[in-house]
């Protein structure tokens, strides 16, 4: 996979020291709540070499040791001259802190500054969805469009945008918050403290907890998902959900179709606010393919405000997989801080 000549990105994209061009390799990290993964990224999106560590719960001390061990085994087999992370997380405007995470121990946690004095390169560091929009304009889903949106569909929805080249992160770093637009007034409530956001109707999550529902009450139709489940009601995930609608079982296919519809109404409201080129869906529960992003269009069609009247954006599914985060975070400390492989 090569790069076009009119697709080098802006250096100042990303965020971090400038520094002259050198030559060496970049390690892009992503952390989330369960693992922290690490490769060495190439300037075409290629992960040459991979570290993958579980995250050690809510110990923010323990989440910098894990990075370091990670960069150090890169380290110990390539010449390593800067680092990307991709945080779970809101990230100051800087770069510099993540400022909370749902789903890690971080309240203003200097990430940057403490993994540079522990490791001795430059780090830069970015909201992991930012960094997974950024690959998959870069290097996926979305390369040669202007301005593009992506969505990612996991235990909550995040996104990202990218236009003309640069990560639009809002004035505060806090842009991107897509799972929490309300869709539902006084709806279900969500972790966030508001009621009826949009990941409580277009999440993996949902997928998951709406199955152990029906499950648990008897349903009759509930019974190839117990089965996968092994008997047991509270062990159905959203990847059970996804294993049996690609088997074709009606309540998974059912289950998907509801997820898509709301999903399809939040990217019409993304369209009408941000008028994107194209909408990237990404995120675990897309390996349903058009089991989930069909409804989506289709919902999306008739909620899209002006319909028939405006461009309308395609829905994309997204190309990176689980990569994504990490191929972004370091090609953003590669934009920052110029290195070329070698």
């Amino acid at each position: 996979m090569t790069v076009p000549p009119d697709r080098e990105p802006d250096a100042g994209a990303g965020r971090g020291p400038a520094a002259g061009i050198r030559r060496g390799q970049v390690v892009g990290i992503d952390i989330g709540g369960t693992k922290v993964a690490a490769g060495v990224v190439d300037g075409a999106g290629r992960v040459l070499d991979r570290e993958l560590r579980s995250t050690p719960g809510r110990d923010p001390a323990g989440v910098r040791q894990t990075v370091v061990e990670v960069v150090t085994a890169l380290r110990a087999r390539h010449d390593v001259l800067a680092v990307g992370i991709g945080a779970a997380g809101i990230v100051d405007p800087d770069g510099g802190r993540v400022l909370f995470s749902p789903h890690l121990a971080w309240r203003d946690e200097p990430l940057r500054d403490e993994t540079e004095r522990a490791l001795g390169v430059p780090v830069v560091v970015d909201n992991d969805a930012n960094a997974a929009a950024w690959a998959e304009w870069r290097f996926g889903a979305a390369r040669g469009r202007s301005h593009v949106v992506c969505v990612n569909l996991g235990t909550g929805i995040g996104g990202g945008m990218v236009a003309d080249g640069t990560v639009r992160r809002g004035r505060w770093g806090l842009a991107g918050e897509f799972g929490h637009m309300i869709a539902v007034p006084d709806g279900r409530s969500c972790e966030c403290g508001n009621r009826g956001c949009l990941e409580q109707y277009a999440s993996g999550n949902v997928l998951g907890r709406r199955a152990r529902e029906l499950a648990g009450a008897g349903r009759p139709a509930a019974a190839r998902l117990l089965e996968l489940a092994g008997g047991d009601a509270a062990a159905i995930t959203g990847r059970t959900v996804t294993a049996a609608a690609a088997d074709g079982d009606p309540l998974a296919v059912e289950l998907f179709a509801d997820v898509g519809h709301w999903l399809g109404i939040g990217l019409a409201n993304l369209a009408a606010a941000l008028d994107p080129e194209v909408l990237v869906v990404g995120g675990g529960v897309c390996d349903a393919g058009e089991l989930l992003l069909g409804p989506a269009r289709e919902s999306f069609r008739v909620t899209l405000p002006g319909r028939g009247f405006r461009p309308e954006p395609p829905i994309v599914r997204a190309e990176l997989g689980p990569e994504a985060g990490l191929v972004g975070a370091a090609d953003l400390a590669r934009s920052a801080v110029p290195v070329v492989p070698g």
